[in-house]
Protein backbone atom coordinates (compact mmCIF):
# COMPACT_ATOMS: atom_id res chain seq x y z
CA UNK A 1 0.00 0.00 0.00
CA UNK A 2 0.98 3.61 -0.36
CA UNK A 3 1.17 6.35 2.24
CA UNK A 4 -1.53 6.43 4.94
CA UNK A 5 -4.26 9.02 4.36
CA UNK A 6 -5.83 10.48 7.50
CA UNK A 7 -9.13 12.26 7.84
CA UNK A 8 -9.31 15.31 10.09
CA UNK A 9 -10.58 13.17 12.97
CA UNK A 10 -7.92 10.51 12.41
CA UNK A 11 -5.21 13.18 12.34
CA UNK A 12 -6.42 14.64 15.62
CA UNK A 13 -6.41 11.15 17.13
CA UNK A 14 -2.85 10.51 15.91
CA UNK A 15 -1.66 13.78 17.40
CA UNK A 16 -3.41 13.02 20.71
CA UNK A 17 -1.79 9.58 20.77
CA UNK A 18 1.63 11.17 20.34
CA UNK A 19 0.88 13.65 23.12
CA UNK A 20 -0.39 10.85 25.38
CA UNK A 21 2.87 8.98 24.78
CA UNK A 22 4.80 11.90 26.29
CA UNK A 23 5.46 14.22 23.33
CA UNK A 24 4.48 17.78 24.33
CA UNK A 25 1.96 19.36 21.95
CA UNK A 26 4.24 22.32 21.31
CA UNK A 27 7.05 19.97 20.26
CA UNK A 28 4.81 18.71 17.44
CA UNK A 29 4.36 22.31 16.32
CA UNK A 30 8.11 22.94 16.42
CA UNK A 31 8.74 19.81 14.35
CA UNK A 32 6.08 20.77 11.82
CA UNK A 33 7.41 24.30 11.48
CA UNK A 34 11.02 23.17 11.24
CA UNK A 35 10.36 20.63 8.47
CA UNK A 36 8.26 23.10 6.51
CA UNK A 37 10.87 25.84 6.94
CA UNK A 38 13.56 23.51 5.61
CA UNK A 39 11.53 22.91 2.44
CA UNK A 40 11.01 26.63 1.91
CA UNK A 41 14.68 27.33 2.60
CA UNK A 42 15.95 24.68 0.20
CA UNK A 43 13.63 25.80 -2.57
CA UNK A 44 13.77 29.54 -2.12
CA UNK A 45 17.01 30.35 -0.33
CA UNK A 46 17.18 33.94 0.85
CA UNK A 47 14.31 35.37 -1.20
CA UNK A 48 12.13 37.77 0.77
CA UNK A 49 9.28 35.84 2.33
CA UNK A 50 5.83 36.65 3.69
CA UNK A 51 4.25 34.16 6.11
CA UNK A 52 0.49 34.36 6.64
CA UNK A 53 -0.58 33.12 10.08
CA UNK A 54 -4.08 32.21 11.20
CA UNK A 55 -5.42 32.09 14.77
CA UNK A 56 -5.05 28.31 15.31
CA UNK A 57 -2.26 25.78 15.34
CA UNK A 58 -1.69 26.13 11.61
CA UNK A 59 -0.86 29.75 12.30
CA UNK A 60 1.44 28.63 15.09
CA UNK A 61 3.28 26.50 12.53
CA UNK A 62 3.63 29.66 10.47
CA UNK A 63 5.25 31.60 13.31
CA UNK A 64 7.75 28.75 13.80
CA UNK A 65 8.53 28.79 10.07
CA UNK A 66 9.08 32.54 10.11
CA UNK A 67 11.39 32.39 13.14
CA UNK A 68 13.53 29.59 11.68
CA UNK A 69 13.80 31.20 8.26
CA UNK A 70 14.86 34.50 9.78
CA UNK A 71 17.53 32.68 11.80
CA UNK A 72 18.88 31.45 8.45
CA UNK A 73 19.15 35.00 7.16
CA UNK A 74 15.95 35.10 5.13
CA UNK A 75 14.17 38.47 5.14
CA UNK A 76 10.82 37.45 6.61
CA UNK A 77 7.62 39.32 7.33
CA UNK A 78 4.58 37.96 9.13
CA UNK A 79 0.97 38.94 8.51
CA UNK A 80 -1.65 37.58 10.89
CA UNK A 81 -5.39 37.11 10.80
CA UNK A 82 -6.27 38.25 14.32
CA UNK A 83 -4.81 36.99 17.57
CA UNK A 84 -3.54 33.47 18.19
CA UNK A 85 -6.15 31.36 19.96
CA UNK A 86 -4.50 28.13 21.15
CA UNK A 87 -1.88 27.50 23.80
CA UNK A 88 0.72 26.25 21.32
CA UNK A 89 0.08 28.98 18.76
CA UNK A 90 0.37 31.65 21.50
CA UNK A 91 3.72 30.18 22.52
CA UNK A 92 4.95 30.13 18.92
CA UNK A 93 3.85 33.74 18.41
CA UNK A 94 5.61 34.81 21.60
CA UNK A 95 8.88 33.32 20.28
CA UNK A 96 8.63 35.43 17.10
CA UNK A 97 10.26 38.73 17.98
CA UNK A 98 9.55 40.54 14.73
CA UNK A 99 6.62 42.75 13.76
CA UNK A 100 3.23 41.32 12.84
CA UNK A 101 1.24 43.03 10.10
CA UNK A 102 -2.50 42.90 9.53
CA UNK A 103 -3.36 40.51 6.70
CA UNK A 104 -5.36 43.02 4.68
CA UNK A 105 -2.46 45.49 4.77
CA UNK A 106 0.30 43.04 3.82
CA UNK A 107 2.39 43.79 0.78
CA UNK A 108 3.48 40.97 -1.58
CA UNK A 109 6.80 39.13 -1.34
CA UNK A 110 8.79 36.89 -3.64
CA UNK A 111 7.79 33.90 -1.49
CA UNK A 112 4.42 33.38 0.16
CA UNK A 113 3.74 30.84 2.92
CA UNK A 114 0.06 30.19 3.67
CA UNK A 115 -0.37 29.08 7.28
CA UNK A 116 -3.82 30.56 7.78
CA UNK A 117 -5.91 27.38 8.12
CA UNK A 118 -5.02 23.72 7.78
CA UNK A 119 -6.73 20.47 8.67
CA UNK A 120 -10.24 20.71 10.08
CA UNK A 121 -11.59 23.84 8.38
CA UNK A 122 -15.40 23.65 8.23
CA UNK A 123 -16.38 26.96 6.64
CA UNK A 124 -15.05 29.18 3.91
CA UNK A 125 -12.82 32.20 4.37
CA UNK A 126 -14.41 35.60 4.62
CA UNK A 127 -14.50 37.33 1.23
CA UNK A 128 -11.86 39.89 2.23
CA UNK A 129 -9.53 37.18 3.57
CA UNK A 130 -9.93 35.04 0.43
CA UNK A 131 -9.26 38.11 -1.72
CA UNK A 132 -6.09 38.96 0.23
CA UNK A 133 -4.84 35.40 -0.10
CA UNK A 134 -5.54 35.38 -3.84
CA UNK A 135 -3.74 38.71 -4.27
CA UNK A 136 -0.65 37.73 -2.32
CA UNK A 137 -0.27 34.29 -3.89
CA UNK A 138 -0.76 35.80 -7.32
CA UNK A 139 2.05 38.27 -6.79
CA UNK A 140 4.53 35.72 -5.36
CA UNK A 141 7.05 33.87 -7.49
CA UNK A 142 6.99 30.89 -5.12
CA UNK A 143 4.10 29.86 -2.89
CA UNK A 144 3.68 27.20 -0.21
CA UNK A 145 0.56 25.92 1.55
CA UNK A 146 1.24 24.54 5.02
CA UNK A 147 -0.69 21.28 5.51
CA UNK A 148 -3.55 22.32 3.19
CA UNK A 149 -4.36 25.40 1.14
CA UNK A 150 -6.61 27.65 3.20
CA UNK A 151 -10.24 27.29 2.17
CA UNK A 152 -10.17 23.53 1.57
CA UNK A 153 -12.33 20.99 3.40
CA UNK A 154 -10.03 18.23 4.66
CA UNK A 155 -12.11 15.11 4.15
CA UNK A 156 -13.95 15.84 0.90
CA UNK A 157 -11.54 18.03 -1.05
CA UNK A 158 -14.28 20.64 -1.54
CA UNK A 159 -13.35 24.29 -1.89
CA UNK A 160 -15.21 26.11 0.87
CA UNK A 161 -14.24 29.46 -0.66
CA UNK A 162 -12.06 30.52 -3.60
CA UNK A 163 -8.57 28.96 -3.29
CA UNK A 164 -5.54 30.12 -5.32
CA UNK A 165 -3.13 27.59 -6.83
CA UNK A 166 0.08 27.07 -4.87
CA UNK A 167 3.43 25.86 -6.07
CA UNK A 168 3.96 23.40 -3.19
CA UNK A 169 1.65 21.90 -0.58
CA UNK A 170 3.44 20.60 2.53
CA UNK A 171 1.40 17.82 4.15
CA UNK A 172 2.19 17.68 7.85
CA UNK A 173 2.41 14.24 9.46
CA UNK A 174 0.32 12.40 6.87
CA UNK A 175 -1.60 12.88 3.68
CA UNK A 176 -5.22 14.00 4.01
CA UNK A 177 -8.07 13.12 1.61
CA UNK A 178 -8.04 16.66 0.22
CA UNK A 179 -4.48 16.15 -1.02
CA UNK A 180 -5.83 13.48 -3.38
CA UNK A 181 -9.46 14.41 -4.09
CA UNK A 182 -10.49 17.04 -6.60
CA UNK A 183 -10.99 19.94 -6.80
CA UNK A 184 -8.59 20.50 -3.87
CA UNK A 185 -5.89 18.29 -5.44
CA UNK A 186 -5.69 20.78 -8.30
CA UNK A 187 -4.87 23.70 -5.99
CA UNK A 188 -1.13 22.97 -5.91
CA UNK A 189 1.49 21.86 -8.38
CA UNK A 190 3.58 19.64 -6.11
CA UNK A 191 2.82 17.71 -2.93
CA UNK A 192 5.41 16.98 -0.23
CA UNK A 193 4.62 14.94 2.89
CA UNK A 194 6.80 15.44 5.98
CA UNK A 195 7.22 13.51 9.22
CA UNK A 196 6.41 15.44 12.39
CA UNK A 197 6.78 12.58 14.87
CA UNK A 198 3.36 10.93 14.84
CA UNK A 199 2.56 7.34 13.83
CA UNK A 200 -0.18 7.56 11.20
CA UNK A 201 -2.28 4.44 10.70
CA UNK A 202 -5.28 4.16 8.42
CA UNK A 203 -7.17 1.68 6.22
CA UNK A 204 -7.07 4.43 3.58
CA UNK A 205 -3.88 4.87 1.53
CA UNK A 206 -2.64 6.59 -1.55
CA UNK A 207 -2.25 4.18 -4.46
CA UNK A 208 1.30 2.82 -4.54
CA UNK A 209 3.17 1.25 -7.46
CA UNK A 210 2.50 -2.50 -7.28
CA UNK A 211 5.01 -5.30 -7.12
CA UNK A 212 4.25 -7.76 -9.93
CA UNK A 213 5.61 -11.28 -10.36
CA UNK A 214 6.94 -12.74 -13.59
CA UNK A 215 5.46 -16.12 -14.64
CA UNK A 216 6.90 -19.17 -12.89
CA UNK A 217 9.19 -21.56 -14.75
CA UNK A 218 6.38 -24.11 -15.06
CA UNK A 219 3.69 -21.61 -16.08
CA UNK A 220 1.37 -22.18 -19.03
CA UNK A 221 -1.41 -20.11 -20.56
CA UNK A 222 -4.14 -21.51 -18.33
CA UNK A 223 -2.16 -21.37 -15.11
CA UNK A 224 -1.46 -17.71 -15.85
CA UNK A 225 -5.20 -17.02 -16.17
CA UNK A 226 -7.83 -17.35 -18.89
CA UNK A 227 -10.04 -14.28 -19.31
CA UNK A 228 -13.39 -14.25 -21.10
CA UNK A 229 -14.78 -10.97 -22.45
CA UNK A 230 -18.49 -11.09 -23.22
CA UNK A 231 -19.16 -8.80 -26.15
CA UNK A 232 -22.23 -7.38 -27.81
CA UNK A 233 -23.25 -5.04 -30.56
CA UNK A 234 -20.41 -2.52 -30.14
CA UNK A 235 -17.41 -4.59 -31.13
CA UNK A 236 -14.84 -1.82 -30.67
CA UNK A 237 -15.31 -1.43 -26.90
CA UNK A 238 -15.12 -5.16 -26.29
CA UNK A 239 -12.08 -5.47 -28.49
CA UNK A 240 -10.26 -2.70 -26.59
CA UNK A 241 -11.01 -4.50 -23.33
CA UNK A 242 -9.86 -7.84 -24.79
CA UNK A 243 -6.61 -6.38 -26.07
CA UNK A 244 -5.92 -4.81 -22.66
CA UNK A 245 -6.61 -8.10 -20.91
CA UNK A 246 -4.26 -9.86 -23.32
CA UNK A 247 -1.46 -7.47 -22.29
CA UNK A 248 -2.26 -7.53 -18.59
CA UNK A 249 -0.13 -10.54 -17.70
CA UNK A 250 -2.91 -13.08 -18.10
CA UNK A 251 -2.16 -16.18 -20.18
CA UNK A 252 -5.06 -16.18 -22.65
CA UNK A 253 -8.13 -14.14 -23.62
CA UNK A 254 -11.33 -15.35 -25.26
CA UNK A 255 -13.83 -12.96 -26.84
CA UNK A 256 -17.35 -14.34 -26.78
CA UNK A 257 -19.32 -12.24 -29.27
CA UNK A 258 -22.51 -12.52 -31.34
CA UNK A 259 -20.52 -12.48 -34.57
CA UNK A 260 -17.03 -13.98 -34.83
CA UNK A 261 -15.69 -11.12 -36.93
CA UNK A 262 -12.03 -12.10 -36.62
CA UNK A 263 -10.99 -8.61 -35.53
CA UNK A 264 -8.08 -8.12 -33.22
CA UNK A 265 -4.76 -9.86 -32.54
CA UNK A 266 -4.53 -13.47 -33.63
CA UNK A 267 -3.55 -14.42 -30.07
CA UNK A 268 -7.07 -13.54 -28.86
CA UNK A 269 -9.53 -16.42 -29.33
CA UNK A 270 -12.83 -15.19 -30.80
CA UNK A 271 -15.88 -17.41 -30.35
CA UNK A 272 -19.31 -16.82 -31.90
CA UNK A 273 -22.18 -17.10 -29.43
CA UNK A 274 -25.36 -15.91 -31.11
CA UNK A 275 -27.74 -17.41 -28.54
CA UNK A 276 -27.76 -17.07 -24.78
CA UNK A 277 -27.35 -20.82 -24.52
CA UNK A 278 -24.11 -20.48 -26.49
CA UNK A 279 -22.83 -17.90 -24.00
CA UNK A 280 -23.76 -20.10 -21.06
CA UNK A 281 -22.06 -23.07 -22.70
CA UNK A 282 -18.86 -21.10 -23.29
CA UNK A 283 -18.87 -20.03 -19.65
CA UNK A 284 -18.93 -23.63 -18.47
CA UNK A 285 -15.20 -23.82 -19.17
CA UNK A 286 -13.65 -24.58 -15.77
CA UNK A 287 -10.35 -23.11 -16.90
CA UNK A 288 -11.76 -19.57 -16.89
CA UNK A 289 -10.13 -17.40 -14.24
CA UNK A 290 -12.14 -14.19 -14.73
CA UNK A 291 -15.01 -12.92 -16.87
CA UNK A 292 -15.55 -9.33 -18.01
CA UNK A 293 -18.96 -8.06 -19.10
CA UNK A 294 -19.96 -4.53 -20.04
CA UNK A 295 -17.75 -2.95 -22.69
CA UNK A 296 -19.81 -2.94 -25.90
CA UNK A 297 -22.41 -5.30 -24.39
CA UNK A 298 -25.40 -3.14 -25.33
CA UNK A 299 -28.58 -2.44 -23.36
CA UNK A 300 -31.31 -4.31 -25.20
CA UNK A 301 -33.10 -7.47 -24.09
CA UNK A 302 -30.46 -9.65 -25.70
CA UNK A 303 -27.74 -7.86 -23.78
CA UNK A 304 -29.55 -8.46 -20.49
CA UNK A 305 -29.92 -12.14 -21.27
CA UNK A 306 -26.20 -12.43 -22.00
CA UNK A 307 -25.44 -10.64 -18.74
CA UNK A 308 -27.71 -13.00 -16.84
CA UNK A 309 -25.69 -15.91 -18.18
CA UNK A 310 -22.54 -14.19 -16.88
CA UNK A 311 -24.05 -13.59 -13.43
CA UNK A 312 -25.12 -17.23 -13.16
CA UNK A 313 -21.69 -18.56 -14.17
CA UNK A 314 -20.14 -18.22 -10.68
CA UNK A 315 -16.81 -17.07 -12.12
CA UNK A 316 -14.78 -14.11 -10.84
CA UNK A 317 -16.45 -11.12 -12.48
CA UNK A 318 -15.54 -7.62 -13.60
CA UNK A 319 -18.59 -5.52 -14.50
CA UNK A 320 -18.28 -2.26 -16.39
CA UNK A 321 -20.20 0.15 -18.64
CA UNK A 322 -23.40 -1.38 -20.07
CA UNK A 323 -23.42 -4.16 -17.48
CA UNK A 324 -23.60 -1.57 -14.69
CA UNK A 325 -26.36 0.33 -16.46
CA UNK A 326 -28.39 -2.85 -16.94
CA UNK A 327 -27.91 -3.82 -13.30
CA UNK A 328 -28.93 -0.38 -12.05
CA UNK A 329 -32.61 -1.29 -12.55
CA UNK A 330 -32.16 -4.33 -10.31
CA UNK A 331 -30.62 -2.38 -7.43
CA UNK A 332 -27.22 -2.71 -5.75
CA UNK A 333 -28.38 -5.52 -3.47
CA UNK A 334 -28.58 -7.78 -6.54
CA UNK A 335 -24.94 -7.28 -7.50
CA UNK A 336 -22.80 -10.45 -7.34
CA UNK A 337 -20.61 -10.49 -4.23
CA UNK A 338 -16.87 -10.50 -4.84
CA UNK A 339 -16.99 -8.81 -8.23
CA UNK A 340 -15.01 -5.77 -9.35
CA UNK A 341 -17.25 -2.88 -10.40
CA UNK A 342 -15.79 0.03 -12.38
CA UNK A 343 -18.36 2.86 -12.46
CA UNK A 344 -17.79 6.44 -13.49
CA UNK A 345 -19.79 9.20 -11.77
CA UNK A 346 -23.00 8.70 -13.74
CA UNK A 347 -22.96 4.91 -13.44
CA UNK A 348 -22.30 5.15 -9.72
CA UNK A 349 -25.30 7.43 -9.23
CA UNK A 350 -27.55 5.12 -11.25
CA UNK A 351 -26.43 2.10 -9.23
CA UNK A 352 -26.31 3.51 -5.70
CA UNK A 353 -28.28 6.75 -5.77
CA UNK A 354 -27.36 9.78 -3.70
CA UNK A 355 -24.84 8.46 -1.18
CA UNK A 356 -23.74 11.06 1.42
CA UNK A 357 -20.16 12.01 2.20
CA UNK A 358 -16.94 12.40 0.29
CA UNK A 359 -16.05 10.34 -2.76
CA UNK A 360 -14.13 8.03 -0.43
CA UNK A 361 -17.14 7.70 1.89
CA UNK A 362 -19.39 6.94 -1.08
CA UNK A 363 -17.07 4.30 -2.49
CA UNK A 364 -16.69 2.56 0.86
CA UNK A 365 -20.43 2.59 1.52
CA UNK A 366 -21.14 1.18 -1.94
CA UNK A 367 -18.46 -1.50 -1.55
CA UNK A 368 -19.89 -2.61 1.77
CA UNK A 369 -23.47 -2.64 0.50
CA UNK A 370 -22.70 -4.50 -2.73
CA UNK A 371 -20.01 -6.76 -1.19
CA UNK A 372 -17.90 -5.87 -4.24
CA UNK A 373 -14.68 -4.00 -4.89
CA UNK A 374 -15.46 -0.57 -6.30
CA UNK A 375 -13.24 1.27 -8.75
CA UNK A 376 -14.96 4.66 -8.59
CA UNK A 377 -13.38 6.33 -11.59
CA UNK A 378 -12.56 9.96 -12.30
CA UNK A 379 -9.71 12.45 -12.15
CA UNK A 380 -9.35 10.97 -8.67
CA UNK A 381 -10.10 7.23 -8.60
CA UNK A 382 -11.08 5.52 -5.35
CA UNK A 383 -10.63 1.76 -5.03
CA UNK A 384 -12.72 0.48 -2.09
CA UNK A 385 -13.22 -2.98 -0.61
CA UNK A 386 -16.12 -4.29 1.51
CA UNK A 387 -13.81 -4.73 4.52
CA UNK A 388 -13.07 -0.99 4.65
CA UNK A 389 -9.73 -0.89 2.82
CA UNK A 390 -9.42 1.87 0.25
CA UNK A 391 -6.78 3.43 -1.98
CA UNK A 392 -6.89 6.71 -3.88
CA UNK A 393 -5.18 7.36 -7.20
CA UNK A 394 -4.83 11.02 -8.04
CA UNK A 395 -2.96 13.59 -10.12
CA UNK A 396 -2.79 11.33 -13.16
CA UNK A 397 -3.03 12.25 -16.82
CA UNK A 398 -6.09 14.30 -17.73
CA UNK A 399 -5.58 13.01 -21.29
CA UNK A 400 -7.34 9.87 -20.08
CA UNK A 401 -10.62 11.72 -20.60
CA UNK A 402 -11.04 10.19 -24.06
CA UNK A 403 -13.20 7.45 -25.54
CA UNK A 404 -12.31 3.85 -24.75
CA UNK A 405 -9.92 4.35 -21.85
CA UNK A 406 -12.50 2.91 -19.45
CA UNK A 407 -12.70 -0.22 -21.61
CA UNK A 408 -8.93 -0.56 -21.35
CA UNK A 409 -9.10 -0.26 -17.57
CA UNK A 410 -11.85 -2.89 -17.38
CA UNK A 411 -9.79 -5.30 -19.47
CA UNK A 412 -6.77 -4.67 -17.26
CA UNK A 413 -8.82 -5.31 -14.12
CA UNK A 414 -10.12 -8.60 -15.53
CA UNK A 415 -6.62 -9.68 -16.49
CA UNK A 416 -5.11 -8.84 -13.14
CA UNK A 417 -8.05 -10.53 -11.37
CA UNK A 418 -7.33 -13.67 -13.40
CA UNK A 419 -3.66 -13.51 -12.40
CA UNK A 420 -4.04 -12.70 -8.68
CA UNK A 421 -7.47 -14.01 -7.68
CA UNK A 422 -7.70 -11.01 -5.30
CA UNK A 423 -10.24 -8.38 -6.41
CA UNK A 424 -8.84 -5.49 -4.36
CA UNK A 425 -5.24 -6.17 -5.33
CA UNK A 426 -6.23 -6.66 -8.97
CA UNK A 427 -8.17 -3.39 -9.03
CA UNK A 428 -5.27 -1.45 -7.49
CA UNK A 429 -2.78 -2.98 -9.94
CA UNK A 430 -5.03 -2.22 -12.90
CA UNK A 431 -5.55 1.41 -11.92
CA UNK A 432 -1.82 1.96 -11.41
CA UNK A 433 -0.85 0.29 -14.71
CA UNK A 434 -3.53 2.26 -16.53
CA UNK A 435 -2.11 5.50 -15.15
CA UNK A 436 1.48 4.51 -15.91
CA UNK A 437 0.58 3.61 -19.51
CA UNK A 438 -1.01 7.05 -19.85
CA UNK A 439 2.11 8.71 -18.44
CA UNK A 440 4.25 6.90 -20.98
CA UNK A 441 1.83 7.74 -23.81
CA UNK A 442 2.26 11.47 -23.17
CA UNK A 443 -0.33 13.76 -24.73
CA UNK A 444 -3.25 13.49 -27.14
CA UNK A 445 -3.24 9.69 -27.10
CA UNK A 446 -6.17 7.42 -27.86
CA UNK A 447 -7.19 4.33 -25.93
CA UNK A 448 -5.39 2.05 -28.40
CA UNK A 449 -2.11 3.79 -27.56
CA UNK A 450 -2.45 2.83 -23.89
CA UNK A 451 -2.58 -0.85 -24.75
CA UNK A 452 0.71 -0.70 -26.64
CA UNK A 453 2.42 0.69 -23.53
CA UNK A 454 1.15 -1.86 -21.04
CA UNK A 455 4.07 -4.32 -21.42
CA UNK A 456 6.54 -1.55 -20.56
CA UNK A 457 4.39 -0.44 -17.62
CA UNK A 458 4.32 -4.02 -16.29
CA UNK A 459 8.05 -4.43 -16.84
CA UNK A 460 8.68 -1.44 -14.56
CA UNK A 461 7.13 -3.31 -11.63
CA UNK A 462 8.74 -6.75 -11.98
Amino acid sequence: MGAPVLTAAAMRAAEQAAIASGVPEYDLMERAGATAAEIVWRAGGSRDTLVLCGPGNNGGDGFVIARILRAKGVPVRVAALGESGTASSLRARARWDGPVEALHQAKPAAQLVDALFGTGLTRGLADAVAASLERLVGRANHSYAVDLPSGVETDSGRLLSPVPRFGVCIALGALKPAHLLYPAADRFERLVSVDIGIAPSSPLHSLAPPHLDAPASDAHKYSRGLVAVIGGGMAGAGLLASRAAARSGAGAVRRIVPDADGRGPDAIITSAAMKVADVAKALEDKRLSAVLAGPGLGRDDGAWERLEAVLESEHRLVLDADALTLLADKGPDQLPAGAILTPHEGEFARLFGDVPGSKIDKALAAAQRSRCVLVYKGADTVIAAPDGKAAVASRGSFWLSTAGTGDVLAGLAAGRFAVTGDPFRAACEAVWLHGEAARQAGAAFIADDLIERLPAAIARRL
